[in-house]
């Protein structure tokens, strides 16, 4: 059920890249519109990993320089049938991790170097086995992919907004860019971070399966919150939801859920308890 609805929402995601692009330049401006997707989403498929790391500042170790890490994540990813990912780590304070890379042959996953201090061996043992999941569901391409249509969405829509959308004689409404210009970056913002909070759900589950433990990985949820609360991180906002938990939240107040990059900690921590009590929970 999370795979139909992630798939109607990147469909919803690409249909609103080519209207705007119409709304623009009628059948010309949609050509266009999908052509530009094609060409970032490839670019951003060969460069997602290493723009993702230099974001985060962070660096490539070996395993002679982080040998417990390097052992933790072997061990783990044997079990869920992974390659050995390339091993970074992110001069943080604040506890966090992620995974980036096109596919299972070329990911990465990095920590910061917050966690390594902060974090519980069997904590940090469930927040690697969520990001060894993200891997293997194949959702850094999926949120890279989504990140660079939305963010192509609002750059269209400045487009829009100061050039106007099509003329009377092109058989449109001139206020049509106008109007698009106003929704859609909206719209395209609230796909994006529902498709993130999806694939989050999707990656506590799995990596439940993967590190069985999945009190421990509550439990990391519930201890990551709380220091990102507590230790601001300075990261761009373009790649904060792929972050295990929202990095920013020490900027951000009492926002909607609607407009958050990742799940509320509480309902992912009820989730992953009713998979060891045996009580039902929604996809």
């Amino acid at each position: 059920m999370s795979n139909l609805k992630v798939f109607v929402l990147m469909a919803g995601l690409t249909a609103l890249f080519i209207a705007i692009g119409g709304a623009i330049g009628g059948q010309t401006g949609m050509i266009l519109a999908l052509v530009l997707a094609g060409a970032m989403n490839f670019f951003m498929y060969w460069a997602s990993a290493s723009m993702v790391l230099r974001a985060y500042g962070a660096r490539v170790v070996t395993a002679a320089e982080a040998p417990d890490l390097y052992a933790m994540v072997n061990r783990l990813r044997e079990r869920a049938g992974l390659p050995m990912p390339t091993i970074a780590i992110a001069p943080h304070e604040q506890p966090n991790a992620f995974a980036t890379g096109r596919d299972p042959n070329h990911a990465v996953v990095c920590v910061t170097s917050g966690i390594l201090r902060l974090m519980p061996a069997e904590e940090l043992e469930g927040v690697l086995a969520h990001e060894l999941a993200h891997i293997k569901n194949h959702d850094m391409l999926l949120q890279t992919i989504a990140a660079t249509m939305a963010a192509a969405i609002s750059n269209l829509a400045n487009f829009a907004f100061f050039f106007g959308g099509r003329n009377d004689d092109e058989g449109g409404s001139p206020y049509a860019g106008l109007l698009m210009a106003i929704v859609a970056p909206i719209a395209a913002m609230l796909i994006q971070f529902a498709i993130s909070r999806q694939r989050e759900f999707r990656a506590d589950a799995v990596g439940a399966e993967i590190s069985q433990r999945p009190l421990e990985l509550a439990n990391a949820l519930t201890r990551l919150d709380a220091y990102a609360r507590r230790i601001p991180m300075h990261v761009s906002p373009a790649v904060a939801p792929l972050a295990q938990v929202n990095p920013l939240a020490a900027y951000q107040g009492g926002l909607s859920r609607l407009f958050s990059t990742h799940p509320a900690t509480g309902e992912r921590v009820a989730r992953l308890r009713a998979l060891v009590s045996g009580a039902p929970s929604r996809a």
